[in-house]
């Protein structure tokens, strides 16, 4: 009889402990992502490369969520206003919480295509179609469809020239294309929708900055981030 109620306190004990490891992020602490966007041409060919580095933390600083560096390779073709990437990523990402950090490296390689278009004059709309493979510590080979629509307002005028105060918005949304992942461990094919409002201003022709705030929503949980961004064109 002893042994069976020492199992139960060991059962209940591991549960405990599991839930503790599973706890989510603290939806009502607003956390930060600081982010440095850049892209160039090779002269007057049609290649090129684009990159972003962003650091991500859960509450502002000091409690990591995600270092993310991604680099890429762009092609345009002659008058088809597409830039296609190939892409590799690595990103480790942390456990909200400051006491228990445990890591989790991820490589990633990826694919893109990149257009846009002009509405009324003043609406510039960005069109990202991603693919994504994704090589993730401790899970099985997943693969990722991302849909983002990037919509910029000038204050006035129908560009983002130097000097030029606008609008920001775009809106992300992440398919898994697997559900299996590995050792019993499943996910849904929804995987997370990002919703982003902000200013924005061009310093120069090539030098734009941004601050905004942006709403993910996963399966588990709902969380606002303030993102400070710089977009850098050379």
């Amino acid at each position: 009889m002893k042994s069976i109620q020492n199992y139960i306190v060991i059962v209940f004990l591991c549960l405990g402990t599991s839930n503790v490891f599973a706890q989510g992020p603290d939806e009502d602490q607003l956390g930060a992502w600081y982010m440095y966007f850049w892209n160039t041409t090779f002269g007057e060919s049609n290649w090129g490369l684009q990159g972003d580095y962003q650091y991500r933390d859960w509450r502002g600083i000091g409690d990591r969520e995600q270092l993310l560096l991604r680099t890429g390779v762009t092609y345009t073709p002659k008058d088809s206003g597409v830039k296609f990437t190939l892409g590799y990523a690595n990103i480790t990402s942390g456990q909200f919480g400051t006491e228990i950090d445990a890591p989790v490296s991820e490589n990633r390689i990826y694919q893109e295509a990149l257009f846009g278009q002009t509405i009324w004059k003043k609406l510039l709309l960005t069109h990202r179609i991603r693919y994504e493979q994704r090589f993730v510590e401790d899970q099985d080979f997943r693969t990722r469809y991302r849909y983002n629509l990037f919509v910029n307002v000038p204050f006035k005028g129908d560009n983002l020239n130097k000097n030029t105060w606008y609008f920001a918005f775009y809106n992300e949304i992440f398919i898994n294309g697997e559900r299996r992942i590995g050792d019993g461990r499943s996910v849904q094919f929804f995987d997370r929708n990002r919703t982003y409002l902000g200013l924005g201003y061009s310093l120069t022709d090539s030098i734009r900055f941004q601050l905004g705030w942006m709403e993910q929503t996963t399966v588990n949980w709902q969380k606002g981030q303030l993102q400070f961004s710089m977009h850098h064109t050379f």
